[in-house]
């Protein structure tokens, strides 16, 4: 049985607290794991999450703050460890490179596992397969920083009752999706276009045409909100976004589910940041991420 969810593996920004580790988020794609910005403590709260190593197939880092990229190291060696069976891609920004490179050999140990390293230095597809495309849009920080979308190609749905109008049915109905027409019948005439979800993952950012890019038409955004709106001019200044920022972002993209994270430590009641994401008008299913939780991607439409 396919699944599609995220599992939140830490949600804290600069600093860790005792109820928060530093980032980490597995976005489960059917048979695939793609695994965004692992920070320090990100293998332990894999295990605790129960995502294995094996069940890694991507590796996205947005930027090169320790944050979001220390884990690395751990993880890049728990692959190996394991002896994973299949390739794993990194995509990361080129710019960070050098940064990559130390992470990826931090210490000394025995590679098994062919790691791909695929660096992105533009906007644009970095890997495209049946299931997905995968997009990064850059974003604006201090240090250069990319949020990751990934989409799922539209399909084709065939309606029962228009094939039945025309008396199609068994395999006829194969032939039809296949070649477009049968009898004079054509595909447009009893199906109608099935629009492939949509995922963003949008970190470390002011806002920016990017972080907009990123977000439009999407079943599930996850995205920064590390301050609250009374410190907007804070967010501002250090590359961040506001709880009301990112909702309203979410509002105007259409964005179905919104996850929020990336808190501040100086603050201690998560319900504000819901608070005020509701007060920028966004009216979707909304979830305020703590550590370890699941969030589906929702249903298709």
């Amino acid at each position: 049985m396919s699944v599609r969810e995220l599992v939140v593996l830490g949600t804290a920004s600069q600093v860790p607290t005792r109820h928060r580790n530093h980032n980490g988020y597995l976005l489960r794609w059917d048979g695939e794991g793609i695994l965004f910005d692992p920070g320090e403590g990100t293998q332990r709260q894999m295990l605790r999450a129960g995502v294995a190593a094996h069940d890694l197939n991507r590796i996205c880092v947005t930027h090169f703050h320790g944050d979001h990229s220390l884990g690395l190291a751990g993880v890049i060696q728990r692959i190996n460890l394991d002896r994973v069976p299949h390739e794993i891609t990194a995509h990361y920004p080129r710019s960070g490179q050098r940064f990559f490179d130390r992470l990826r050999y931090a210490t000394a140990y025995r590679e098994t596992v062919a790691l791909t390293e695929a660096p992105a230095d533009s906007d644009g597809v970095l890997a495209q397969t049946p299931a997905y495309t995968l997009e990064a849009r850059r974003l604006s920080h201090p240090v250069e920083s990319y949020g990751y979308r990934l989409v799922e190609p539209d399909a084709v749905r065939m309606l029962p009752d228009r094939l039945a109008a025309h008396g199609i049915t068994g395999p006829d109905v194969g032939r039809l999706r296949r070649d477009g027409s049968l009898g004079g019948v054509t595909l447009e005439e009893v199906s109608e276009i099935r629009r492939g979800q949509r995922f963003a993952f949008v970190m470390d950012t002011r806002l920016c045409e990017g972080v907009h890019a990123l977000a439009e038409g999407c079943d599930l955004l996850v995205i920064e909100s590390t301050f609250l709106d009374e410190d907007v001019q804070l967010a501002e200044e250090h590359g961040h976004l506001t709880a009301g920022q990112a909702a309203t972002v979410a509002r105007d993209a259409g964005v179905r589910h919104l996850v929020l994270t990336h808190f501040s430590q100086r603050y201690s009641d998560p319900e504000v940041f819901e608070r005020q994401a509701r007060a920028a008008g966004f009216t979707g299913e909304l979830t305020v991420a703590r550590d370890l939780q699941r969030v589906p991607v929702p249903k298709r439409r």
